[in-house]
């Protein structure tokens, strides 16, 4: 060994020359991963080997490198999306639990105040009545209770709802910093890889199923978002039975409707036809989408009403200000309207609220939905129904004058039978309805 090395320092001969004959390599063996030189290659150590030419071998490295390359861009760029979602997820999540935390809140405000309202409805009913000082003390009673409950609930909510935040936030920061450094794996042995493409025949080779090895090993590795909990799962259930009472009898106004739209004799449903109508132009007719108004204005004071969205595939529901512009496609028409909106695209169904324009977790089909407004504390409200549970609620907004409730539903797909909405008649309780049972409050 000291002579061949001793050698090759007399004869000046460069370190990738073959050790055993002092010759330049001209082969390579791929099973060993070595270069070879004419006298080593009839070797039996190398007999029943693959061996390839030098130029040979490393352009087929280099190919597959290249397609490697290929494909780890691919997988950096998905790993730099998904990272870049999961950085804008935190922010969602910090977002979506001070507006869940809000809604709840605002929620139980109304319940209290309406409780208030329907105890003060029954004191007025037992009034006269011989056993009237038992049962007030009675319907009091009852109504501490219930009050103590409607201050317990909403802290086990909001508890709750922080808790499933903190251990979303966790998650997510875990995903980041994988995905940050899954990315930095991925980008220096891109740098690798690009840097042997450029380099000669025999550096290509040095090291060559290593780095494939390599590459391999990081193309395998997962990469997913973290799998977090809905914050939504927080819902405020049960509906207050004084909505009943604040149900108002809505007919829909003719004089609004998008031609495309029939309307039914009572004037409560609407369903999509076939062919546009020669309806008589009117100023607050819409002209680009299929909505109506709802006839009645209020200015003031609680109301609600339940649409039967059962038969609708696309649908908005809400409220308008009184006289805003119809023309749909400008955006200042747009900021009149609270809307919650079902969107249906292939197997897709996703809510949304607006404004601002959010996406809302479906949790359960919906038949019937009801809308609430508070004009004087700038309160809107919707609910699913036939889950009794809050879908979206916004509250604190600036009621400039008269609002009307709105309709809108879309174009069916092909195939399907025209899609309709059904304004549901009230359904006021009867005079001698006493409290409702604490679960329906909470």
């Amino acid at each position: 060994m000291s002579e061949r090395l001793s050698l090759r320092l007399q004869r000046n001969i460069p370190d990738f020359y073959c050790e055993k004959h002092l010759e330049p390599p001209q082969l390579f063996c791929d099973d060993d991963q070595v270069t070879l030189c004419v006298k080593c290659a009839p070797s039996q150590e190398h007999k029943h080997h693959v061996v390839y030419a030098v130029g040979e071998a490393a352009e087929n490295y280099q190919k597959l490198f290249q397609e490697m390359l290929n494909t780890l861009r691919k997988k950096l760029e998905i790993a730099q999306s998904i990272l870049a979602d999961e950085q804008e997820r935190m922010e969602i999540i910090q977002e979506d639990e001070q507006n869940f935390k809000e809604m709840i809140e605002s929620e139980y405000r109304i319940r209290f105040r309406l409780l208030n309202e329907e105890n003060e409805m029954n004191l007025l009913r037992l009034h006269g009545c011989f056993f009237n000082l038992n049962m007030k003390e009675a319907s009091l009673n009852q109504l501490i209770k219930f009050a103590t409950e409607l201050e317990e609930k909403p802290q086990e909510i909001l508890q709750r709802l922080g808790r499933l935040a903190r251990e979303s936030m966790d998650k997510l920061k875990e995903s980041e910093a994988r995905l940050s450094e899954q990315i930095r794996s991925l980008q220096g042995v891109i740098a690798e890889l690009e840097k042997k493409c450029g380099e000669p025949a025999l550096a290509v080779l040095h090291h060559a199923r290593y780095s494939l090895e390599r590459t391999e090993s990081l193309l395998l590795q997962c990469l997913e978002p973290a799998r977090i909990t809905d914050l939504s799962l927080c819902q405020v259930t049960g509906m207050s039975p004084l909505l009943r009472v604040l149900q108002r009898h809505i007919t829909l106004d003719p004089e609004t409707a998008h031609p495309c739209l029939v309307l039914y004799e009572d004037l409560r449903s609407v369903r999509f036809g076939n062919v546009q109508q020669d309806a008589p132009g009117h100023p607050e007719r819409f002209d680009f989408s299929a909505t109506v108004l709802g006839v009645e204005c209020f200015a003031s004071g609680r109301h609600y009403w339940e649409v039967d969205v059962g038969k609708a595939t696309n649908w908005q529901l809400g409220i308008c200000k009184d006289g805003a512009s119809r023309q749909e496609d400008r955006p200042k028409a747009r900021a009149d309207k609270v809307l919650l909106t079902r969107s249906v695209m292939g197997m897709d169904c996703t809510l949304w609220g607006f404004p601002p324009l959010k996406r809302i977790s479906l949790r359960a089909q919906m038949h019937r939905v009801g809308v609430f407004i508070d004009c004087d504390d700038g309160q809107v409200s919707f609910y699913n129904v036939t889950e009794r549970s809050l879908i979206y609620s916004l509250s604190h907004l600036p009621f400039h004058g008269a609002v009307r409730p709105i309709f809108s539903i879309c174009i069916p797909n092909e195939g399907t039978s025209s899609d309709s909405l059904t304004i549901c008649p009230p359904q006021v309780p009867s005079c001698n309805a006493t409290v409702s049972p604490p679960s329906s409050l909470v």
